[in-house]
């Protein structure tokens, strides 16, 4: 069984509008919901092999907070270009890229893409995956390169404001 945990990065800042768009940080709710999130699923005993982060600040950053979280250096997270301005099936091609000794992974990215994923994986229709919003997925196959859709189900699906007001 291969397990993938999809992340959108935490909230991010507009508050400096000369930064590029890759550039931006998280705002202050970021930095609040992405340690929370990491502890969510470090709680649940969630053990990842590998954690793929796109090069954006935000998503980097969310990336680091949930190792924090989950006791990983963040020297561990492999930064994936292709992420930032990916589509859902480029998201795809990356996971069947990953060694089969890996059995748990988390990818930290962006919408529109992370919602597109998610539908490929659930009968119910999502029409957005908040910030910090999380999904696992569950496929009962051996190697990635099988990991597509109608190979997985979306298991799980959990976002800050279901915790927070």
């Amino acid at each position: 069984m291969k397990t993938v945990f999809f992340v959108r990065h935490a909230k991010s800042s507009w508050d400096d509008p000369s930064l590029r768009d890759i550039e931006r940080p998280l705002n202050k709710r970021g930095k609040r919901d992405a340690p929370f999130m990491g502890k969510l699923l470090s709680g649940k005993g969630v053990r990842p092999d590998q954690l793929i982060s796109s090069p954006a600040k935000r998503a980097l950053t969310t990336a680091r907070l949930f190792a924090d979280a989950l006791g990983i250096s963040k020297k561990d997270i492999f930064v994936d270009k292709r992420i930032y301005d990916a589509y859902p099936d480029d998201i795809l091609d990356i996971l069947q890229e990953l060694p089969d000794d890996c059995s748990t992974v988390l990818i930290f990215g962006h919408n529109p893409t992370f919602t597109g994923v998610a539908n490929l994986f659930t009968e119910d229709y999502i029409s957005n995956v908040p910030t910090c919003g999380v999904f696992r997925v569950d496929a009962e196959i051996d190697t990635w390169p099988d990991f597509r859709e109608g190979r997985g189900r979306l298991t799980e699906y959990h976002y800050p404001k279901q915790y927070f007001d």
